[in-house]
């Protein structure tokens, strides 16, 4: 006979298991891609030859979208925290920096470095700088997502249930595909469309450090939370209001992975 303490545990597993890809997607294929495809037009000469080194014939947009695949792989369980930070709501930007600091599980902002410093590490092997290349490219898409930088009470916005033209959606859902797939653009079409910032935006993003990026991204999440409330039917007016923040978040994200791989190559 099965115990009841094996049943308890499958259970608990089970349950863990379907926590893990609702809390680690983030923006979909589409969104990952347009991050990668932006940054790709950013490279110097010297980090474009490298990241060809290390990736192959395999591009950043097709890259970026590797640590969703891998979900399947239960060896790859561990990165599944990587994906996303939790803060706490009400903070300010000290608090936001102070909480950053003091939190030791494995997030997207803590583990952002350790990729950086893997690639450049001359000592790591190939397979190793490979997997950080994808995971940086994976995350800094991540952190520009409001939505991962959100609650752990409601499971970033995944708890949050909407409508979304008329059809049954969540608030993450939302922010990670289906304001992008509203917009029927394919990636590249998508990214030629919004890669046009001015010169003041490059220089500032450029030089934002990663705590800034985080908090950024932790400001735009409140205004979503702020304007988005459980079983709120959202359509038109919802794409109108949110199109430009969703739109500078892609783009911001594939000007700062630029700056950060050109950075590890200069």
């Amino acid at each position: 006979m099965i115990s009841v303490v094996k049943i308890k545990k499958a259970c608990i597993a089970v349950a863990l298991i379907a926590y893990l890809p609702l809390n680690a997607a983030a923006w979909g294929q589409t969104g990952h891609r347009i991050v990668g495809q932006i940054a790709d037009n950013y490279l110097t000469a010297k980090a474009r030859k490298a990241v060809k080194q290390v990736l192959g014939n395999e591009s950043m947009a097709i890259a970026s979208n590797w640590p969703d695949f891998i979900k399947s792989d239960s060896s790859f369980n561990y990165l599944t925290s990587w994906h996303y930070v939790n803060i706490p709501a009400d903070l300010d930007q000290k608090g936001v920096f102070n909480y950053l600091e003091i939190t030791k599980e494995a997030n997207v902002y803590n583990k952002i470095p350790e990729m950086i410093a893997i690639l450049k590490n001359k000592q790591s092997t190939a397979d190793q700088q490979q997997m950080a290349m994808r995971m940086l490219i994976h995350m800094l898409g991540d952190v520009h997502q409001p939505m991962h930088t959100a609650r752990r009470e409601d499971l970033g916005g995944n708890k949050v249930s909407v409508m979304w033209f008329g059809q049954r959606s969540n608030l993450h859902h939302v922010w990670d595909e289906d304001l992008i797939d509203r917009q029927q653009l394919s990636y590249t079409e998508y990214a030629e469309a919004i890669n046009h910032p001015s010169k003041e935006q490059f220089t500032k993003w450029s030089h934002d450090s990663l705590k800034e990026t985080v908090y950024e991204s932790y400001l735009a999440c409140n205004k979503i939370y702020d304007k988005t409330k459980a079983d709120d039917k959202l359509s038109f007016r919802y794409n109108f209001e949110f199109i430009e923040l969703l739109n500078e978040q892609l783009l911001k994200g594939g000007v700062r992975l630029a700056q950060i791989i050109n950075d590890i190559y200069s």
